[in-house]
């Protein structure tokens, strides 16, 4: 996940809008320009899509509502962080979801993005510059595929697909991530994989918080049937809801995957500490006897036979070697080591 940083505060960033107007004759955009030179671009006749990139500017945002009559609970959803959703309205449909771009290290970079899906105009709301869509605007440009072809809905579907596309980049890199640990996992118990496991199921959690709602987004856009989706491709939806409960099965096995890597983990190191244990215990009970024997020898009575005797020293010697070896053979037949 993004996270932030403490920085110096910076000037707000600009707004950036962008309009491509097509049909199957005509193509035309327009990036970088006023916005009320943009909206003067839409031809209610072709498919507009209306990129904004930024969120920070208010006024840009009511001109947009204004313009397209736009409900202001709709408006409200756009700049607030939602769960994906999908909610119609009379002159227009919303959906919402978060579009990873990829993971670094064990965060997950992303966004949320909002769709507004009218008669003839689909306006996208990015929270930043950037997005995954540049070779889908080149198709676009080159009139390749069937999007120049069909109508906005399908526009709709298109950017939706690609961003649950590239939700498999993101699992693919996370399940590279499982399988590194776990090769490793036998060699390197330090405290830094215990830490890459628990960021390993945070990350998970949070995809799951991503993808759970957005199957139910598309399965009510596919059951409900909307008046803004024309019912020949709302099995393109039922696609993109399929590759959905897929990710949401891949998710579940790398959940379990995760936590038995942390079972691994904690057990491997409730196994080292066992033979710590088991060497020390195996020490204290030889030294046992031996202690037993000193502290007889270390009483201060004054009349002690073996005192007087000139082999008593070594003998207590050979005796204390013999129980420490026996014992140490005893133990090595019993395989406690």
């Amino acid at each position: 996940m993004s996270h932030t940083s403490d920085q110096p505060a910076q000037a707000t960033p600009s707004v950036i809008l962008e309009l491509i107007c097509y049909d199957r004759e005509h193509y035309e955009r327009a990036d970088g320009v006023a916005l009320e030179e943009l909206l003067k671009k839409i031809n209610p006749d072709r498919i507009n899509w209306v990129n904004v990139d930024g969120l920070f500017d208010t006024d840009i945002t009511e001109k947009l509502q204004a313009h397209f009559n736009l409900h202001a609970l709709l408006i409200d959803d756009v700049l607030n962080d939602q769960r994906p959703k999908t909610e119609e309205y009379d002159d227009c449909l919303y959906f919402t979801l978060k579009m990873l771009y990829s993971i670094n290290g064990e965060n997950i970079e992303y966004e949320q993005i909002s769709f507004v899906l009218g008669s003839h105009y689909l306006i996208s709301f990015q929270e930043k510059e950037g997005d995954l869509f540049d070779f889908f605007r080149e198709r676009i440009r080159l009139d390749q595929g069937r999007v120049r072809k069909k109508k906005v809905d399908y526009l709709l579907y298109r950017l939706i697909d690609i961003i649950v596309d590239n939700y498999y980049n993101v699992l693919d890199a996370i399940g590279n991530q499982i399988e590194e640990i776990e090769e490793n996992l036998s060699e390197n118990q330090s405290e830094h994989t215990f830490q890459r496991i628990q960021k390993l199921k945070k990350e998970l959690i949070f995809l799951r918080k991503a993808v759970y709602p957005l199957r139910d987004a598309l399965s009510k856009l596919v059951k409900d049937k909307s008046d803004f989706i024309e019912e020949e491709n709302l099995r393109y939806f039922d696609d993109v809801y399929d590759h959905v409960v897929h990710l949401l099965d891949s998710l579940d096995t790398y959940k379990d995957l995760t936590s038995s890597l942390m079972d691994i983990h904690i057990n491997t190191q409730n196994n080292q500490l066992n033979k710590v244990i088991k060497v020390l215990t195996i020490i204290s009970t030889i030294f046992i006897p031996l202690t037993f024997i000193v502290g007889v020898y270390g009483m201060n009575f004054r009349h002690f036979p073996e005192l007087e005797w000139t082999y008593g020293y070594p003998l207590i010697w050979a005796i204390m070697l013999v129980l420490a070896i026996g014992m140490l053979v005893y133990f090595r037949f019993k395989k406690w080591f």
